[in-house]
C-alpha cells in the first residue's frame, strides 16, 4: 500500500463472507470519490452479501478523515436498506492499517 495515490476498493462477500471479487472503485493523486450508486451496483450485479470498504492514505497518516466518517456512514445505512451490510472500513498506510469495524465506529 506504499502508492503516492489514493485508491478505493470493495471486497465483495458471499454469505459466509469469503471474498468473491475484489473491486477497484476510483483513484486520484489528492483523494478519491467512492460513490455509493457504483459501489452497491456493483455488489448487486455480483449478488454480495456484503462488503468490506478498503482504501489507502498514501500521507501516512492512519486517522479518518471527517469524508471517510460521512462517508462511512452513508454506505453502512445504504447497505442496510439494501440488506448489504457494510462489514468493515480499512485505512491502510506503508506500515498499518485502521479498521472502522475494531475501533467500534462503525
Amino acid at each position: 500500500m506504499d502508492l503516492p495515490h489514493e485508491e478505493f476498493w470493495i471486497l465483495l462477500l458471499s454469505r459466509s463472507n469469503h471474498v468473491i471479487k475484489k473491486v477497484q472503485i476510483s483513484s486520484g493523486v489528492s483523494g478519491t470519490v467512492a460513490d455509493p450508486k457504483i459501489i452497491f451496483k456493483t455488489a448487486l450485479e455480483n449478488l454480495a452479501s456484503a462488503v468490506i470498504l478498503v482504501h489507502n492514505h498514501p500521507s501516512g497518516n492512519l486517522t479518518p478523515s471527517q469524508a471517510d466518517k460521512d462517508l462511512t456512514r452513508k454506505l453502512k445505512e445504504a447497505g442496510s436498506w439494501l440488506e448489504i451490510p457494510v462489514l468493515d472500513h480499512l485505512i491502510f498506510t506503508e506500515r498499518n492499517y485502521f479498521s472502522f469495524a475494531d475501533e467500534g465506529v462503525l
